[in-house]
């Protein structure tokens, strides 16, 4: 078996995995289809009826036709009633599958480590749980449509036709496998166009969301141009994939179609040769079997577009599964310590890290915090300083060694409860779409208004709060809407403010605030940082003169430590840095 059928085959089976959860609306849509089908195909045989009952001029029994009409009117309507229910079962059995794909790809989500966020774009991940899932849909929909009621009209019209005339059938059984032939080349062609144009789509979402969420950038450095070419090339390769992928599928229904065509002519050819030789056949016999041989032909032509339209969802359902299927973030033990309020004694025993093995990074750290130790990290760009955070906060597992908090190793600890102990201003600030009251109560919901209030007070953030519209109830986009790029960081830091965790983390927290407002953030700081421990990630180096322990950071290594006097006094690297600056 071919890479690409057993590729076809294993993303069915996952599909079927989530369709068999509806198996009971999947057998009463099989059901009504039957009862669909059959309805529909004994109206022909109706029809001929009243046909026959049409002997010639002045020899016509209305009687007898009336009623046959009235009969077929009858079971035209209570066929498209029975339809719509069957569509109906048909349309919760899609949408149901593709909200539980969706959750499940979203809870995915949520236990990914943050390395596979790190190395996929964002507009690509989105593409899979949007786009990539409402093609699904419509394949799938159109698989239950079209796919169930076609094959049932296939028997059902056969059985009918082999009791009227079996010859004339073999005519119509001989010629109708071409349509197949023709309809599983167009097939076998049509998935791996289907499945670059769904890659290339997702390229090309990515790459809006970046141009989007970074315009300020493009203009400031007048990039415009670039970034037009860049999507234009993207675009033209979309537009080229996509044109083959549509192009290749449209021949289905040409083709099968002239392949029907074939078969209704020989139908008529021959059927009127046995009537008029007496072969057993009536007027109104052939005009019922023209009948079903047009129905019958029908649903292969519908099943070939079922199929092509099939190999976009399974292409658009792989890169759907391949994220389900993506390795989740290393579970908890069983016996997982739930940490209260931690006192704050840290340990790094041995610690080795790197993002990429073949690249080292951090190399045989070891370090010991003490409760209420204010713990400065300092060092050139990419020397391991938010790395060590990363480990800190459990973001990424240590490839060699521990880091202990109370004597526990961290992955022992749940994470929720480790994280729940620190309190971290980074130089990106975090806000979230709502109220500025919802984004400082985000660490503790059951926070009041005046909890919220005294937060913003001692972050120095509650002035230009209560000049907002609404005030505290002014909304927020994503990004933080008109606000500046200091009055996002007071809002974060307002938000540390009100949970005072034993321990912080502090990146970088008063990079984008006037000195002003950063002397009296310092201040409340150093009252927030009494009796905690806390590790201050800092470039300005005036701003951590008076930290406990300075670790001098350059290549993943500790190559200094002390408080500022003392590494002054060495003469090294940090001497070198600080008078640089």
């Amino acid at each position: 078996m071919s890479e690409k059928k057993k590729t076809q085959k294993d993303i069915l089976l996952k599909v079927w995995s989530y369709i068999k959860r509806y198996r009971i609306l999947v057998l009463l849509s099989i059901v009504f289809a039957g009862i669909v089908v059959a309805l529909t195909l004994y109206l022909p045989i109706l029809i001929g009826e009243a046909i026959d009952y049409i002997v010639e001029p002045g020899k016509v029994d209305f009687d007898i036709i009336k009623g046959i009409l009235v009969k077929s009117a009858v079971i035209a309507v209570f066929t498209a009633v029975l339809q719509w229910i069957m569509n109906n079962f048909n349309n919760k059995i899609t949408y149901h599958v593709i909200a539980d794909i969706r959750k499940d790809v979203f809870e995915r989500l949520q236990i990914l480590p943050l390395k596979y966020m790190d190395g996929h774009p964002v507009g690509d991940v989105v593409s899979r749980v949007i786009t990539d899932a409402d093609q699904f849909a419509d394949g799938l929909l159109m698989g239950f449509s079209q796919l169930f009621t076609g094959v049932v009209t296939i028997l059902g019209t056969l059985i009918f036709m082999l009791s009227i005339h079996p010859g004339i059938t073999l005519v119509v059984v001989c010629l109708t496998p071409l349509s197949l032939v023709v309809a599983n080349y167009i097939a076998k062609n049509t998935f791996s166009l289907f499945k670059e144009q769904s890659v290339t789509r997702g390229e090309q979402t990515a790459y809006i969301d970046e141009m989007i969420g970074n315009q300020k950038i493009v203009q400031a450095f007048s990039r415009e141009t670039i970034s037009l070419e860049v999507f234009d090339e993207t675009n033209e390769r979309l537009e080229k994939c996509s044109l083959k992928a549509i192009f290749f599928s449209s021949l289905t229904n040409p083709c099968t179609r002239f392949i029907n065509s074939l078969v209704y002519a020989g139908v008529a050819l021959s059927g009127a040769v046995v009537a008029v030789n007496g072969g057993g056949i009536t007027i109104g016999g052939l005009s019922c079997f023209l009948s079903y041989a047009k129905q019958y032909t029908k649903p292969f032509n519908e099943i070939s577009s079922v199929v092509t339209e099939l190999q976009n969802a399974i292409a658009c359902a792989g890169r759907i599964f391949e994220l389900l299927e993506e390795t989740p973030q290393v579970k908890e033990p069983e016996n997982a310590v739930v940490m209260g309020e931690a006192e704050g004694k840290i340990y790094f025993e041995d610690v080795s890290f790197s993002y990429v093995p073949e690249q080292k990074l951090i190399r045989n750290l070891n370090l010991t915090v003490n409760p209420g130790q204010k713990i400065a990290i300092v060092g050139p760009t990419g020397c391991g300083k938010t790395t060590l955070i990363n480990l800190l906060m459990r973001f990424y597992d240590v490839t060699k060694g521990a880091i202990k908090v109370d004597g526990n190793d961290i992955r022992d600890i749940t994470r929720k409860s480790l994280r729940k102990n620190y309190g971290m201003v980074l130089q990106e600030t975090w806000l979230k779409e709502g109220t500025v009251f919802e984004n400082i109560a985000m660490g503790n919901p059951e926070a009041t208004m005046e909890d919220v209030i005294r937060a913003a007070k001692e972050a120095h953030a509650h002035g230009f709060i209560k000049r907002l519209p609404q005030g505290y109830d002014t909304y927020l986009t994503e990004d933080g809407g008109s606000l500046s790029q200091g009055q996002k960081q007071l809002i974060c830091i307002a938000r540390i403010m009100l949970i005072l965790p034993p321990m912080l983390i502090l990146d970088e927290a008063t990079s984008s605030i006037d000195t002003r407002t950063e002397m009296k953030i310092q201040e409340a700081f150093g009252k927030l940082m009494k009796g905690r421990v806390s590790f201050i990630v800092a470039h300005r180096l005036s701003t951590i003169r008076d930290a406990d322990v300075i670790l001098v950071m350059k290549d993943g290594n500790i190559i200094e430590q002390g408080n500022h006097e003392q590494l002054l006094l060495k003469k090294g690297f940090y001497y070198d840095l600080y008078y640089s600056q």
